[in-house]
């Protein structure tokens, strides 16, 4: 099955780990960028599903998650990083990534995972100059 893209992004190699999602198109800061597809699943089958290496899982809210390994639009490819040039916003349960600043055509396009259900022993391989250490902020 070929994966559909949202609009304006690509999938290449990522210099951050593994694949990433990278901007054709300009994204102006605070413009959405996509939203998040997936197979919509309980929180309880997330947990269940945690044990893979590589997750593609994240929560609604609560009570349900979508894991984008199944069903996914390409967001399911953006990396961590502790310097990220995007966020993502949970809307009436939407999520979507908006820009926190211009995104260029050819650059890839990152967030600040903060809390996932990874160990709070997962490392961040990031490169930023801020780089805190680990994928998930821990206060």
């Amino acid at each position: 099955m070929r994966l559909r893209l949202a609009p304006g992004l690509s999938i290449k190699k990522s210099p951050i780990e593994g694949k990433g999602c990278f901007s054709i198109a300009h994204f102006g800061s605070g413009r959405k960028i996509a939203e998040y597809a997936g197979e919509q699943i309980t929180n309880f089958e997330a947990n269940r599903r945690a044990s893979r290496r590589k997750l593609r899982i994240c929560a609604i809210n609560n009570h349900w998650s979508l894991d984008g390994s199944r069903g996914g639009n390409g967001t399911h490819y953006i990396n961590h990083s502790c310097e990220p040039n995007a966020y993502m916003k949970i809307l009436y349960g939407h999520i979507l990534f908006i820009a926190l600043r211009d995104i260029e055509p050819g650059e890839e396009i990152t967030i600040d995972y903060e809390s996932t259900l990874h160990s709070n022993k997962k490392r961040c391989i990031c490169g930023a100059p801020s780089c805190r250490g680990t994928i998930n902020r821990i206060e």
